[in-house]
C-alpha cells in the first residue's frame, strides 16, 4: 500500500544552500538534502486502485505555467512542542492556485478534503523534545535568511513505500507546467530512462 504525496522538487543547487543549515539543534533529526521537497497536497495510504485513480487524475491538471518558489525564513510547526523545522516558502497565488486544482483532482479520487491550511516548505529537521527556547535560538543566530529561489517546471506524484513515510522517496509520475496539455493520456514514469505505468501491483 503506497503513501502518496505530490510535491515539487528541490534542485540539487538550492538543496546544498538549504542544507548549511543542518546540525546545531540537540534531539533534531536532519533530513537527507536529497528529500526535499515542497509537499503540495499529502494524500495519504491508499489501495493501488485508488493510486493509479490518483495518477490518471493529475494528468487532467490544465496548470500550465512554471511556478517561482522562493524562500524567505527559517521556522518551525509546534510552537511550544517544536516538531519540525523548516524553510519557509513564500506564498504567492500561483502558488496557491495549483495546490487547489490539485486538491480538486485527488477529491475526485475519493480522497478525503485536506483539514489543515497549505502552507508551502521545505522540512529540514525533525524535532523530538526539543525546547522551543532552544530552536529560536537556532533561527537567531542563523542571522538573515539567504535569498533563494528557483523556477518549477514540473511537479511530481511521489510514494514512500510500506505505509512508512519518510524517504528515500520514489517519484511514480512527473507532470509538466508549461506546453500544452497532454493528449496522450495519463502522464509517464520514468525509470531508468524508460517509460512505464506507475508499478503498483493490482
Amino acid at each position: 500500500m503506497p503513501r502518496l504525496f505530490t510535491a515539487l522538487e528541490i534542485p540539487p543547487d538550492i538543496a546544498d544552500q538549504l542544507s548549511l543549515f543542518r546540525g546545531g539543534v540537540s534531539g533534531a533529526r536532519w533530513i537527507d538534502p536529497a528529500n526535499y521537497h515542497v509537499t503540495l497536497r499529502f494524500i495519504g495510504d491508499v489501495d493501488h486502485a485508488t493510486a493509479r485513480d490518483v495518477a490518471a487524475l493529475l494528468g487532467e491538471s490544465r496548470h500550465r505555467s512554471a511556478v517561482t518558489v522562493s524562500f524567505d525564513a527559517l521556522s518551525v510547526f509546534g510552537g511550544d512542542k517544536p516538531r519540525s523545522l523548516f524553510a519557509r516558502v513564500v506564498p504567492t497565488p500561483e502558488l496557491a492556485r495549483l495546490q487547489a486544482e490539485q486538491e480538486k483532482l485527488v477529491r475526485r479520487a475519493g480522497i478525503e478534503p485536506e483539514g489543515r491550511k497549505f502552507t508551502p516548505h521545505v522540512t529540514l529537521a525533525r524535532l523530538r523534545n526539543v525546547r522551543a527556547g532552544d530552536v529560536a535560538g537556532f533561527i537567531a543566530r542563523g542571522g538573515p535568511f539567504p535569498r533563494l529561489s528557483f523556477t518549477a517546471e514540473r511537479f511530481v506524484l511521489y510514494s514512500s513505500r510500506d505505509s512508512v513515510g519518510g524517504g528515500p522517496y520514489v517519484v511514480e509520475a512527473e507532470y509538466p507546467l508549461t506546453g500544452p496539455p497532454s493528449s496522450e493520456g495519463p502522464p509517464w514514469r520514468v525509470e531508468s530512462r524508460r517509460t512505464t505505468w506507475p508499478a503498483w501491483p493490482a
